[in-house]
């Protein structure tokens, strides 16, 4: 039967082909067109050999006849053009026709072992393969799938592989272009070599590494066959690493703090592991830890402001002012990384952990015997290890520091900063000038070494002495003149000249210059020695007080002018001030004056021991007008006087005898004279008084003149009345 079955499908193959060769315009075109109504198709369909079970042969054996019609011209067929030329077979009749056929066991059978021999495989698995061959290229892998896959030979690296080896593959496509497996050997590590660092990093596990080369920031350490992980510097050892190079190559192990799957990057931790270790000593030690106690420690951190001591698990700082009494400019002065020190502990502070330690403390003082070593008055050497503004510090030993002040350095030398006369790290003799015991203070000098210059000073210039100096500086106050080599004496502002009104020194002197000078005073106690340059000429006041004596006139000329009024220089070269009310434009007086300008004035005070001189512009004027005044007003009471005296003299005659026509009529005109007389003095009185208010204010000498002649003169009226 089975052997049948197989003749009828050779025999179905071998004709098939000959069908599609017959020319389509063969076939009648009615029948064509019957052949769509389905009453046509099935009839048709029920007379196919495959359902009769006829063979192939006998079937295709009925169009003979149609083959016998004249041969016709063929044309190629570009396509289907809608037009039916043959039976249409529905795909309810071939199913039924398939079921209706008789099922072969060893058919069945052949197709369940192909579909057992083949495995579900999908892209983006992982799958075991087996190496089929290995060749300078290419490696072929069956993993169970319809067709083999390839990999490059450079995947595997330089493992050695043969056929029949079983490895894991990563599917990246099923079929390519040209239908070929995709298989990756590089991707199924990738992807099986994350999946132990997840496992890893969630189990928190410890795993190994080396590392392989040094980065900025850190390490970078080999795990898991070639996958790179960052160790920072910071995570290889709990104490600072100073030399990275030295774990280059060496063999570690690690915890993963860190990943990102995206970047597959992965950070890992030398320290962490250490931590946990430490955690246990670091309580142990401080539940033990009380102030006082000695401990040995390592040197494990060396900084600017002192040292980090590991104390096994535990850090404190032993601050650079407890390394030792003396001074230290840096702890690496004392302390090397790695020392192993006994340190004392200071401080604990439980609530922070922070411990304070000291070095110092565990050894004497240098101030408890002080006594035995230093005396004041001893000369001494030292090494200057700190200079200031105010002085330079010398170290006479560990822990014992002297200051030498800036004026204690030179007797003669003018020393703006001590760097002037000492350097850092220079030794130095200096002399013990005190002792503060309590205070732990030493003062030192050097310039008591040397011979004091200003001892015997005021013998050698005793006061009235004449000297000719060198200014050496110029202040607002007065100028310093040395009188001999570092010795200084001041020549006041008020003591530069006798006449001119000076207000800086630089208008009469420079710097550089040779003045003649006067010994005022010498304090030597206190070093300060007093001068003076306008004594050396003799003091022309005393002549001043006749020449410009005041009411005196003179022509002066304006050198400076003031806020408040301008200063003027006389014919003998001495100054006077002016003051504004006393100009005759009192009233922006600088609009009107200039320097230069020459100006009649007059003197209106003068003060020898002030040395003072004032004049006026207006006051000679406003002289005139009081001496013209005060005529008018004598004329005008010596008239009164006159006109009373005939009215008195009228009066006795009157007494005498009757009064005639005559005498009537002239004492009528007598009568209209005198309130003449008086109408006048009153009108002038008022001019007076208006002129008086508007004139600015005059000297006080001045401004009484006129109350003393007013004064005198109601007094003789009053002794006439009474002679009368």
């Amino acid at each position: 039967m089975a052997d049948e079955q197989k003749q009828e499908q050779a025999t179905q193959v071998s004709e098939m082909p000959e069908t599609p060769e017959k020319p389509q315009e063969e076939a009648p075109q009615p029948e064509a067109e019957t052949a769509t109504t389905p009453e046509a198709a099935q009839p048709e369909a029920a007379e196919t050999p495959e359902a009769t079970g006829a063979p192939v042969a006998e079937a295709e054996a009925e169009p003979e006849p149609v083959a016998e019609a004249p041969a016709q011209k063929t044309r190629p067929v570009l396509g289907f053009k809608g037009e039916i030329t043959g039976p249409v077979v529905k795909l309810e009749d071939l199913e039924k026709q398939q079921e209706a056929r008789e099922v072969d066991p060893f058919h069945e059978q052949l197709l369940r072992q192909i579909e057992e021999s083949f495995t579900t495989v999908n892209e983006g698995e992982i799958v075991k393969g087996r190496i089929l061959a290995v060749g300078e290229k290419e490696v072929i892998i069956d993993i169970g799938f319809k067709s083999t896959g390839i990999v490059s030979r450079n995947e595997f690296g330089d493992a050695e592989i043969k056929p029949g080896d079983e490895v894991e593959v990563f599917v990246e496509r099923l079929e390519d272009a040209q239908g070929q497996l995709v298989l990756s050997k590089l991707k199924a590590d990738r992807v099986r070599r994350w999946e132990r660092v997840e496992d890893a990093y969630y189990n928190e596990k410890v795993i190994e590494g080396t590392i392989v080369r040094r980065v900025k920031g850190g390490m970078i350490a080999e795990i898991f066959d070639g996958l790179e992980a960052f160790l920072p510097g910071s995570q290889i050892d709990v104490r600072p690493v100073r030399d990275f190079d030295a774990y280059i190559g060496k063999r570690m192990e690690f915890k993963i703090v860190k990943i990102n799957p995206a970047n597959e990057n992965v950070v890992v931790s030398h320290r962490a592991l250490l931590e946990k270790e430490l955690q246990k000593q670091r309580e142990e030690i401080l539940s033990k830890m009380e102030p006082g106690q000695v401990l040995e420690g390592t040197v494990k951190n060396i900084t600017d402001f002192g040292v980090f001591i590991d104390l096994g698990g535990v850090d404190g700082l032993l601050h650079i002012t407890d390394l030792s009494w003396g001074r230290v400019s840096h702890p690496s002065e004392l302390v090397q990384l790695g020392q192993k020190l006994n340190v004392v502990v200071l401080d604990y502070d439980k609530e922070r952990q922070r411990i304070s330690l000291g070095l110092k403390q565990l050894q004497p003082h240098p101030w408890e015997n002080i006594d035995e070593k230093y005396k004041e008055g001893d000369v001494v050497e030292g090494k200057v290890v700190s200079i200031t503004d105010y002085g330079a510090f010398v170290e006479l030993e560990k822990g014992i520091e002297g200051l030498v002040h800036i004026s204690e350095m030179s007797w003669t030398d003018h020393i703006k900063h001590p760097s002037q006369k000492v350097s850092l790290g220079q030794l130095v003799k200096v002399k013990i000038l005190n002792i503060d015991r309590e205070g732990r203070k030493i003062s030192l000098g050097m310039k008591q070494l040397e011979p004091n210059p200003w001892e015997g000073l005021s013998k050698r210039y005793p006061p009235g002495t004449v000297l000719r100096g060198k200014v050496r500086k110029i202040t607002n106050f007065g100028v310093f003149v040395e009188i001999e080599p570092g010795i200084d004496g001041l020549v006041h502002i008020s003591d530069l000249s006798w006449t001119r009104r000076i207000q800086h020194p630089s208008e009469v002197v420079k710097e550089g210059e040779e003045l003649d000078v006067v010994v005022l005073e010498v304090d030597e106690e206190n070093r300060r020695i007093s001068l003076g340059h306008k004594q050396v000429q003799t003091n022309p006041w005393n002549d001043f007080a006749t020449v410009y004596a005041e009411g005196t006139d003179h022509k002066a000329r304006v050198v400076r002018i003031e806020d408040n009024g301008l200063v003027v220089e006389l014919p003998l070269g001495v100054e006077a001030f002016v003051p504004a009310g006393e100009l005759k434009h009192s009233k922006n007086f600088q609009e009107f004056y200039h320097v230069g300008d020459e100006l009649e004035l007059r003197v209106v005070r003068f003060s020898a021991a002030d040395r003072e001189i004032v004049m006026s512009e207006v006051a000679k004027e406003r002289a005139e007008e009081e001496a013209q005044r005060a005529e008018e007003e004598r004329r005008r009471r010596e008239e009164r006087k006159q006109q009373e005296k005939a009215v008195k003299e009228y009066q006795r005659k009157a007494v005498t005898g009757p009064t005639t026509l005559g005498e009537l009529s002239g004492l009528e005109d007598l009568k209209a004279q005198l309130e003449a007389a008086e109408k006048a003095a009153q009108e002038a009185e008022q001019e007076a008084s208006a002129e008086t208010e508007e004139a600015p204010e005059q000297p006080a000498a001045e401004a009484q003149a006129p109350e003393v002649e007013t004064g005198e003169e109601p007094s003789d009226e009053t002794s006439e009345d009474k002679k009368d």
